[in-house]
């Protein structure tokens, strides 16, 4: 296929995907249901994972437009952009110490990468076009290698581009699994997740300046694993892990499993002393993996909340099925503990990082952008609204690509104090990273290990990294729109 040329002000008219406006109406939470939706099947809640058994677990993963049915009839088959056949797509389950080979094969008719999202892996591989690797263009290959130190919950996505493309369905799972976890009777994956979607079936409007500048431009039908209020089939009275993925691009959510007793066992992949799941909202990116007893009898159902609304929202129904499994008394089990690096706290600087809205929203005239060395349309917004300590994405004149955030010296631990300054939420992640959150100046923090944390309005968060893995890392928002409209920078350890 043809590379489609850099042309920055038209950009935003390629977000329409084709579509059509979007209905006035929201379609996610009314009830309607895909006919194909169906019943998931017990222990999957998705497609058939690809596993291996060997040392080496090899996947290819081609980038490009399937159609697939998310809204009933009438509405036709909506243009989705994916991995694999079928969203959500694929599953990658590996265990800890096996070795990841993903080609990614590029048959869309512009440049992507994969970006390998929480993953504690080589700068090389961190898929950011430019910063880490050449972009690979249409009808090219790109081989992605590493041993993930870590068990856990992960995904991947792209990093150019992205609020089209992960607003199209572009992304998939990766699960390392830990050698000596506790065994469950179902372990389900659920990926949350918002589309722009008109009645008819077509995309509407990714993104626009309202919505950029405010929360974002939020989608129109909520799914879980692009269904509609799935039904997901247990196994009766059956100790089940759900590893709950918010991988939409704006929305929020707190979920809740109705009528059972559930318990938060992992945060972002991350092993947590288990808690109730009483309250954990999720910003775009964000994971949970969540432990609860699936009902007694063969037909009874739980359901899958998010009460991050005026009023709690169903999303899905999980429906028990086949003979009751033996299982006594229900009881919350921990998760090994991973060996990520501790932070040395005491001798750790503190590293100001103040997230807030430019003074002046800035355009970037067409020449501008082209002119950037390594950069192109894809990657850079025409358009700024937010800054990290006063530097935005792109900024700093018109030639070269803004400098780090900050240097960090290789093997030091460093405190990060994030500080929004705007009136809205922000879910800040960092790449090859996996920090220690530690406190807050406006709320009771659980001190905990993620990738991705969420800061509140006006709160100052402090989350701790020992500065172990060399490299150029993204540091960023993960509300795409805010991310590509100049919350976004990076970081050095050297």
């Amino acid at each position: 296929m043809p590379h489609r040329p850099a042309v920055p002000l038209s950009r935003r008219a390629l977000l329409r995907a084709g579509g059509a406006a979007v209905a006035a109406t929201a379609l996610g939470g009314t009830g309607l249901k895909a006919p194909d939706a169906g019943a998931l099947k017990p222990g999957l809640a998705g497609p058939e994972p690809i596993t291996s058994t060997g040392d080496l677990v090899e996947v290819e993963l081609v980038a490009k437009q399937r159609m697939q049915r998310i809204l009933p009839e009438p509405a036709e088959p909506s243009p989705l952009i994916t991995y694999a056949d079928h969203f959500p797509g694929p599953i990658i389950r590996m265990r800890k110490g096996q070795r990841l080979r993903a080609t990614l094969v590029n048959e869309l008719d512009e440049h992507t990468s994969v970006h390998w999202h929480g993953i504690r892996l080589p700068n090389l591989e961190d898929g950011v076009p430019y910063l880490t690797q050449p972009p690979t263009r249409p009808g090219e290959r790109h081989v992605y290698e590493f041993t993930p130190p870590d068990a856990g919950s992960f995904f991947f996505h792209p990093h150019c581009n992205t609020v089209e493309l992960l607003g199209r369905g572009l992304a998939g799972v990766l699960i390392v699994e830990e050698p000596d976890a506790p065994k469950f009777d179902a372990d389900l994956v659920c990926l949350v997740k918002d589309w722009q979607l008109d009645k008819t079936g077509r995309f509407g409007a990714f993104t626009t300046d309202r919505g950029a500048s405010r929360a974002g431009t939020f989608g129109s039908v909520s799914t879980v694993n692009g269904a509609i209020e799935p039904v997901i089939e247990v196994p009766t009275n059956g100790d089940i892990r759900a590893r709950l993925y918010n991988i939409d691009s704006t929305r929020v959510v707190d979920l809740r499993v109705e009528g059972a007793e559930a318990w938060i066992i992992a945060v972002d992949g991350n092993p947590l002393p288990p808690r109730p799941l009483d309250g954990w909202p999720m910003g775009p990116a964000m994971r949970i993996d969540v432990l609860f007893r699936a009902p007694a009898k063969a037909g009874q159902t739980l359901r899958l909340t998010n009460v991050y609304s005026a009023e709690p929202r169903p999303l899905a129904t999980f429906r028990a099925v086949g003979p009751a499994r033996p299982n006594k008394r229900f009881k919350p089990r921990a998760l090994p503990a991973s060996a990520i690096p501790e932070p040395d706290l005491k001798d750790a600087p503190i590293v100001p990082m103040a997230f807030s809205a430019t003074a002046v929203a800035q355009s970037f005239a067409p020449d501008v952008l082209a002119g950037l060395p390594y950069a192109d349309a894809l990657c850079l917004s025409a358009k700024t609204f937010w800054a990290i300590n006063q530097q935005s994405w792109p900024e700093g004149g018109h030639e070269h690509l803004p400098p780090p955030l900050v240097t960090l010296e290789k093997g030091r631990s460093y405190i990060f104090e994030l500080a929004n300054l705007t009136p809205h939420l922000h879910p800040i992640h960092i790449h090859g990273y996996t920090f220690r959150v530690l406190s807050s100046d406006g709320r009771k923090v659980v001190p905990h290990h993620a990738d991705t944390v969420l800061l509140e309005p006006k709160e100052r968060l402090r989350v701790a990294i020992k500065a172990d893995n060399p490299g150029d890392w993204m540091f960023h928002c993960h509300i795409i729109e805010h991310q590509d409209t100049g919350m976004m920078g990076y970081i050095r350890v050297a």
